[in-house]
C-alpha cells in the first residue's frame, strides 16, 4: 500500500485546515457559488481522509492476523476477504490522486459543436451530448442547458451545459478535442458510409476569475428573443444573451436562466472562464514549444474516433485504448477512455 506522494495524509489534513479556515469567515457565503466549491472540497478531503486513515488502519490488523494464520486456519478466509475489499477502496482512491491539477475537483463547462458533416454532424452532435448527459447520470452529477443552438432538420449545431459534480471537471478534460463518427449516414438515401466531426469543450466552472479584467469597450452585447426547440419563441421578453468578445473573438450565448441579467451574468462568467482557460493553454504551449513537442490543434486531428461501419471500434488515438463496445460507450461508459487519458499525462 502506498502512502506518501499522492495520499500524502498530512498534507491532506493541511489542505482541509486551509479550506476549513475558509468556512468560518463571516463572509463566507457572501458569493455562494465560491462557497459551495469550498464546502464541496471539504466533504471530499474529510471523506477521503477518513477512508485513508481506516485502510492504514485495517492494514496494521490484517498484518496482526498474518502472524496467527498457521495457528487459525479461519483466519485465511476473513484475510483474503478483508484484503480484496481493501484492494478495491484503495484502487478506487489511486484513480483520484489521478486529479491533482487546481481545477479538477470542481465543476465544468461542456461545450459541443457540430463540424463537418451536415446533418450527419449535427445528429453526431447531439448522440454526444446524450452519451455525456447518461455519464453524469452515473456519476450522480447535475448537468443543465445554458444555450442550445438546435439544426433545421436535425440535431444540435451547438450546446453549452454546466456540470455540477465532485471532479466533474477532473473527469472530463479528457474530453476535449475533435470525436469522428463513422457510420453509414441515416439521411442518405444510397445508404453510404459518412463520416462526421463534432468538437467537444471542456472549461473549469471557475469560482474566482476576479483576476480576469474584461475592458468593457472590448464586448459587444446583443439581447434576443429565448427560443426552444425548433426555434419556437418560449418568451416575449429579449432574455437571451449573447457576448461577443472583440480582441479573441470569442462568443457565448445564454438563453436558459429566467431573466437577462442572470444569463448576462453566467454568459460573462463562462467568457472569463474560456479567457482563463486559453491564458493557461498558452503558456503551457510555449513550454511545449521551447522543448520541442508543440503541434497546432489541427481540425483533422481528431482525438477519437467511433466507427459503427464496416466494424464497431471506439479508439482513443492519443493513448491509443479502444473498446469494440460501441453501444455501452454511447451510453455512457466511458471511464476507461478517461482512465487511459488521465494515467497518460
Amino acid at each position: 500500500m502506498i502512502w506518501g506522494g499522492f495520499f500524502d495524509l498530512a498534507k491532506k489534513a493541511e489542505q482541509l485546515k486551509e479550506y476549513e479556515q475558509e468556512v468560518i469567515k463571516p463572509d463566507f457565503w457572501k458569493d455562494v457559488d465560491s462557497a459551495k466549491n469550498i464546502t464541496g472540497k471539504v466533504s471530499n478531503l474529510q471523506n477521503e481522509i477518513k477512508t485513508w486513515t481506516r485502510l492504514k488502519e485495517e492494514a496494521s490488523f490484517l498484518l496482526e492476523l498474518l502472524k496467527n494464520i498457521d495457528k487459525d486456519d479461519k483466519l485465511e478466509k476473513e484475510i483474503s476477504e478483508r484484503y480484496q475489499i481493501a484492494q478495491q477502496e484503495i484502487r478506487g482512491l489511486e484513480f483520484m490522486a489521478l486529479f491533482n491539477e487546481e481545477y479538477d475537483s470542481g465543476d465544468a463547462i461542456l461545450s459541443i459543436h457540430s463540424g463537418t458533416g451536415g446533418s450527419d454532424a449535427q445528429d453526431w452532435t447531439a448522440i454526444l451530448f446524450r452519451m455525456y448527459g447518461k455519464y453524469c447520470d452515473k456519476k450522480r452529477w447535475k448537468i443543465r442547458v445554458l444555450n442550445e443552438h438546435r439544426g433545421e432538420e436535425v440535431g444540435i449545431k451547438s450546446i453549452t451545459a454546466e456540470v455540477r459534480g465532485a471532479y466533474a471537471y477532473g473527469h472530463l478534460k479528457s474530453e476535449n478535442g475533435v470525436h469522428r463518427l463513422v457510420r453509414i449516414s441515416p439521411f442518405d438515401s444510397e445508404k453510404m458510409r459518412h463520416t462526421s466531426f463534432a468538437l467537444v469543450e471542456v472549461l473549469p466552472m471557475l469560482q474566482k476569475v476576479a483576476n480576469i479584467e474584461i475592458d468593457p469597450n472590448d464586448l459587444r452585447i446583443d439581447t434576443y428573443l429565448a427560443s426552444g426547440h425548433g426555434g419556437q419563441s418560449v418568451q416575449t421578453t429579449y432574455s437571451a444573451v449573447r457576448i461577443v468578445h472583440i480582441p479573441t473573438k470569442i462568443t457565448v450565448t445564454c438563453q436558459n436562466e429566467r431573466s437577462q441579467q442572470q444569463n448576462k451574468e453566467t454568459a460573462l462568467k463562462i467568457l472569463k472562464s474560456k479567457l482563463q482557460h486559453i491564458a493557461l493553454q498558452e503558456r503551457k504551449e510555449h513550454k511545449q514549444e521551447l522543448r520541442g513537442e508543440y503541434r497546432s490543434p489541427e481540425w483533422s486531428n481528431q482525438i477519437r474516433s467511433y466507427v459503427l461501419d464496416p466494424y464497431q471500434l471506439v479508439k482513443d488515438h492519443r493513448t491509443g485504448y479502444e473498446e469494440v463496445g460501441i453501444g455501452s460507450v454511447l451510453d455512457g461508459a466511458i471511464d476507461n477512455f478517461i482512465i487511459a487519458y488521465l494515467k497518460k499525462i
